[in-house]
């Protein structure tokens, strides 16, 4: 008796799992905009269109969009101590003896905003628009 209640337990458990996977639409998405900005070049900015799920981060966005876009690429590059780093995108990398980098701002009606956070720990907020901007820092 005890294993045939152990078994009926089971497989109604195992039923109110598949029906909540299957019923269910997952985590809601909050739409981005993306400007590939190159400050020292004459390139036209590039615009694209992402998503990232509630709570996630940039860097889920800029997977998600590699993954759907040909024309987009990135690396990145882990410090042991700081994180991850935006390395290149579309094939234009960042160089410490050329003293360039990939800045990463949000504009917001005009005005625009370092992040204070990289893109494995920075979570967009709904429309946001994200510029990846080349550019370089003054020589000491």
């Amino acid at each position: 008796m005890a294993l045939r209640t152990a078994a009926l337990l089971s497989a109604g458990f195992l039923l109110l799992l598949t029906h909540r996977a299957l019923t269910e639409t997952g985590p809601a998405t909050r739409p981005i905009r993306l400007s590939v900005e190159n400050d020292l070049s004459n390139m036209t900015p590039e615009t694209y269109f992402s998503s990232v799920v509630e709570g996630g981060v940039l860097l889920s966005a800029l997977r998600r969009l590699q993954e759907t876009q040909k024309d987009f690429k990135f690396t990145v590059t882990e410090d042991p101590n700081f994180g991850l780093f935006l390395e290149s995108v579309n094939g234009v990398a960042g160089d410490e003896r050329e003293h360039t980098y990939w800045e990463l701002l949000s504009e917001s009606s005009g005005q625009y905003s370092r992040l204070d956070v990289g893109i494995g720990c920075y979570v967009p907020v709904p429309n946001e628009h994200i510029i990846l901007r080349f550019s370089t820092w003054e020589k000491k």
